[in-house]
Parts: C-alpha cells; structure tokens; sequence
C-alpha cells in the first residue's frame, strides 16, 4: 500500500503541464552547456550532422544552426548571421514560444501553439525558398 503513494504522485508529477517545456528548456541548457565548450566550426566532436546534408549533400533550412547557436554565445553575431540568416531571424519567435509553454504549464494550464493554414503555408514557403536560395548561391 505503501508502495501506491510515490507512483500517485510520481504520476501527477509526469503529466502536469509544466513537465514537457521545462524538460526541453533543461535538454536545451544542457545542450548549450556542452556546445558552448564545443566548437562545431572544428572537427572530431560529438554533435550531429544534418541528415538531409548527408544523403543530398544540400543545406536544408537549418544546417548552419548549431554553429550559429555557438557563435551567439561567443558574441559572433556576424559570424552568426553568417552562418544561418532565417534561422537566426526566426530563433527569437521559437525561443517566444518555449517562454509562453513554459509560463503556461507552470500556471497549471495546456497551451498548444495553433497556425493557421496560412500561416503553415508561409512557414512552408520561407522553407523552401530558403533551401533553394541557400544552395543556389
């Protein structure tokens, strides 16, 4: 009986709705922790390659991010904008949407960000245009 209670709220603990963001806010702070003492301009590290570089030999979207995180906390910001100009335009909004999750879940609230068609579209589109734009020239 005993052995109940810890899994009660063990339970609760796991499905509050503060759990998931702060998880992914410490995954990402360990993340950076490691890259911050890991330059990923310099081979032999352990961070991963894009794998739509690896099998098209194309930058996709993001391919640059991991450098342009490193530089940001370096206080690069040119080499940063060097190295992934959209994603550095739009790291703001995600980082925006990870405080209003964030805040939410520890106001005991589910907070769901919700797009437009529209709106997935245009993310779609600056995608795309990106991509082509980024191995073009």
């Amino acid at each position: 009986m005993a052995d109940t209670a810890p899994r009660a709220v063990r339970g609760r603990l796991l499905r509050h709705p503060a759990t998931a963001p702060l998880a992914v806010l410490c995954a990402g702070v360990t993340g950076a922790a490691y890259l911050y003492v890991t330059d990923p301009h310099q081979p032999g590290h352990l961070l991963p390659q894009c794998p739509f570089r690896y099998v098209t030999g194309l930058l996709c979207p993001a391919c640059g991010g991991t450098r342009m995180v490193y530089d940001l906390m370096h206080g690069r910001f040119t080499q940063a904008w060097l190295d992934n100009r959209m994603l550095l335009l739009a790291a703001p909004f995600a980082l925006a949407l990870l405080a209003k999750w964030a805040l939410e879940g520890l106001r005991g609230r589910r907070w769901h960000p919700r797009l437009s068609t529209r709106a997935q579209a245009a993310v779609l589109l600056v995608a795309v245009a990106w991509t082509v734009v980024r191995n073009v020239f």
